[in-house]
């Protein structure tokens, strides 16, 4: 290999470097409200839609599938976050176990591959795009202006 390519080469490397940097690192973790009940019945919905992600996402994938008692969003059950410890965290409701969890599968894939897990619109699932209650940037990102990471 020639001087000129053997640079070149190093100089891709680096650019595919850099931009993995700004993928989430870690675990990514998918938090199922296991409390959420239905307002018209207050049939509890819950439990099936953490089993059904939970069987759904594959672990060796580096994601966590977790239960947890109540985000607060009572009105719109069934209620999931998806965030990661550099990453943006995105809280949905609305969802139903069958449509959710495949929404929810195809949208950790994307997480997995965007800057800062921020997903674009276009690449969220409908049900996702309605069910949106909340964007929150990472805790440890901070821009002085207060704009989207580029």
């Amino acid at each position: 290999m020639d001087r000129e390519n053997a640079d070149r080469d190093s100089a891709d490397l680096a650019l595919v470097e850099a931009a993995r940097a700004k993928v989430p690192s870690g675990p990514i973790v998918v938090s199922v409200c296991v409390t959420c009940k239905t307002a018209d019945s207050g049939a509890v919905v819950g439990p099936d839609m953490f089993e059904s992600v939970k069987a759904a996402i594959d672990p060796s994938e580096h994601v966590q599938v977790r239960p947890v008692q109540c985000l607060s969003v009572c009105k719109r059950p069934a209620t999931v976050a998806v965030t990661s410890a550099d990453g943006y965290t995105f809280l949905f409701g609305d969802l139903q176990t069958d449509s959710g969890t495949a929404a929810l599968v195809s949208f950790v894939k994307s997480y997995q591959k965007s800057n800062y897990g921020l997903v674009p619109w276009r690449e969220r699932a409908d049900v996702l795009r309605k069910g949106m209650v909340a964007r929150v940037p990472p805790m440890r990102w901070s821009p002085d202006d207060g704009s989207a990471p580029k």
